[in-house]
């Protein structure tokens, strides 16, 4: 074992150890440290969507990011993890996008739509003049060739398809002419300007791996940036692995702004990776950073820093559309034991566990009480949706939770634990990914919560590269601590709602329906599609939520607050829980 393992193991160490000390502390000692002037919540800002207008900025100058790690690829066709959206999201744009002020779509690629009567056939005018990232012209091929040998090709596995099928069956895309794609759909769909969002990518340059059965190593993260061609506003110069990713402005994204200057305004970004959150904050509060996710547990060093010298300006975005949650394996085709199989494959087994999560106390311990307790998926975000009234609740009762495992033939051991009718105990190893405090801790509340009730709980951090792998490729896991970055529109989570669905995490990729209550959800995901008339189509997703609160595949925890603080260096910023609205006319002004 080398010196820098070594090294590593007591750092873990130390950090655990200073995190159960403080669990262990009564909460109002812990909150006694932190004086009301320190916390002075008076100097959070909300962010007022009505009376923003971008002004007219200036062009240079270098923004500074930090990234949390390493990519697990480059291509955007099979990056499922935020790690690597979060690199190459810069690089690639689709036919439509989001306005983040009205959370409709509008035109990106594509100048303007029309379609028939029924919704069925569309026509999708392409802006003329456009040129990838390497100079190539953008046309219609790159669409027809994006949709229907990438994203509809069988051999790929991308978990894109999912969004972009209606009860099962593709778009029909076919080229009109050079600007100009036509979309037949099977039934009317709700979404579609939504859904042709999606990535376009460049045919001259991924065509070939395609044919020669290759993509699936196509533009890996040993790629040289020069290779990577996008329509995205910025292109990656270079890439250093665990250092750094420093992005250009890409010289052929054409937009400008009313006295023409080009955009986006910030012609470089670097993105030193940190995958320390700790060094992130320290090197935010220095200023080497321009924004940063505030933590709960970073938010008074932040405040104190903002009232001395005024060059940060702290936003509360309200609640993350983003879910927290402790989800447990129920593929019968992972290697774990059988016998564990069929205890999480038990209803009444995992709506024990959620009877057994102290949320509040997560709440209080963990985010400084900026957090909403959650059942279901859906969040106050979600306005459309979030009914507190409506969903299932699992309040903290560790009595229930105790009396629910009785009931489905656990007995107490005289060691304390429980067992299963074979005499096997009830213990199982929960997973989290290293470096995040706020899932350490509540790693810990969960071990010690479910520790009174009879349940052994291995907690172990790894790294998340090495967890999404487990999630999604080698099925290797028996529980974990993860969150989704969540959707305005459920549709576009079908890839974990739908039992075929590539993210589906419980048991991914399911040839038919497991169960009878993933069968319900698939049909009123697949109605809620094709229902044009929103008050029906909002209900048929209530109903899917409702039954997935009941069944609890995945139980739900917090959804936390967004907190954002940023340099004031950069002007015409206005952030929002999905994104950054008018990103490309943020400026710098030193």
């Amino acid at each position: 074992m080398g010196k820098n393992t070594i090294f590593n193991n007591l750092i873990t160490f130390f950090k655990a150890l200073v995190l159960i000390i403080v669990l262990f502390l009564p909460f109002h000692l812990v909150s006694s440290q932190i004086s009301e002037k320190d916390l002075d919540y008076s100097i959070i800002k909300k962010v007022n969507y009505e009376d923003f207008t971008p002004k007219i900025g200036k062009e240079g100058g270098v923004l500074i990011r930090a990234l949390s790690s390493d990519p697990k690829t480059f291509n955007p066709a099979l990056a499922q993890e935020t790690s690597s959206t979060a690199v190459i999201g810069y690089l690639f744009r689709g036919l439509t996008k989001t306005n983040l002020k009205t959370l409709l779509p509008e035109p990106d690629l594509a100048e303007r739509w029309e379609h028939n009567e029924d919704g069925t056939v569309w026509k999708v005018y392409l802006k003329r003049n456009l040129k990838w990232s390497d100079g190539k012209p953008f046309t219609a091929d790159d669409v027809v060739f994006t949709y229907n040998q990438i994203y509809y090709n069988p051999n790929i596995p991308t978990s894109t398809r999912d969004i972009l099928m209606i009860d099962g069956e593709p778009f029909k895309v076919r080229k009109i002419d050079n600007y100009t794609v036509e979309f037949k759909l099977p039934k009317p769909f709700a979404f579609f300007l939504d859904s042709i969002g999606v990535d376009i990518l460049p045919k001259h340059k991924l065509e070939k791996f395609v044919k020669n059965n290759t993509f699936l190593q196509a533009w890996s993260v040993n790629t040289n940036p020069k290779e990577l061609v996008g329509m995205g506003e910025y292109t990656i110069k270079k890439y250093i692995q665990g250092q750094y990713v420093i992005y250009e402005r890409n010289p052929y994204f054409l937009e400008k702004d009313k006295i023409g200057q080009k955009l986006p305004y910030i012609k470089k970004i670097v993105s030193p990776i940190m995958s320390d959150p700790d060094y992130q904050l320290i090197k935010f509060l220095d200023g080497k950073i321009d924004y940063l996710s505030i933590r709960p547990v970073d938010l008074v060093e932040v405040i104190k820093k903002a009232k001395e010298n005024k060059n940060i300006t702290i936003y509360n975005l309200g609640a993350t559309p983003s879910t927290l949650f402790i989800v447990f394996n129920q593929n019968p085709n992972s290697p774990i034991p059988k016998y564990k199989l069929k205890w999480f494959q038990n209803t009444k087994f995992r709506q024990a566990i959620s009877y057994a999560i102290n949320r509040e106390k997560i709440i209080k311990v963990v985010y400084n009480g900026f957090a909403y307790p959650i059942y279901t998926a859906i969040t106050p975000a979600n306005k459309r949706l979030y009914d507190e009234k409506y969903y299932p609740k699992y309040p903290f009762n560790l009595k229930k939770a105790k009396k629910l495992l009785l009931s489905i033939g656990f007995k107490e051991g005289k060691d304390g634990y429980l067992y299963d009718k074979e005499g096997h105990r009830l213990e199982f190893t929960l997973t989290t990914n290293a470096g995040s405090k706020e899932r350490e801790l509540i790693g810990i509340i969960v071990k010690e919560d479910l520790k009174k009730i009879g349940i052994k709980v291995n907690f172990a951090l790894i790294d998340f590269n090495k967890l999404v792998n487990d999630l999604t490729e080698s099925y290797n896991w028996e529980s974990v601590i993860i969150g989704l970055t969540g959707s305005k529109i459920p549709y576009f989570g079908q890839n974990v709602w739908l039992s075929s669905g590539s993210l589906h995490m419980w048991y991914p990729k399911q040839k038919k329906p497991a169960t009878d209550w993933e069968r319900k959800v698939d049909e009123l995901f697949n109605k809620a599609a094709t229902e044009l008339n929103p008050e029906k189509r909002d209900m048929y997703y209530k109903e899917a939520f409702r039954i997935i609160g009941e069944q609890q595949p995945m139980i739900f925890l917090v959804a936390p607050e967004t907190l954002l603080a940023i340099n004031n260096r950069l002007k015409n910023v206005f952030p929002t829980v999905w994104g950054w609205y008018k990103e490309e006319m943020v400026y710098i002004e030193e």
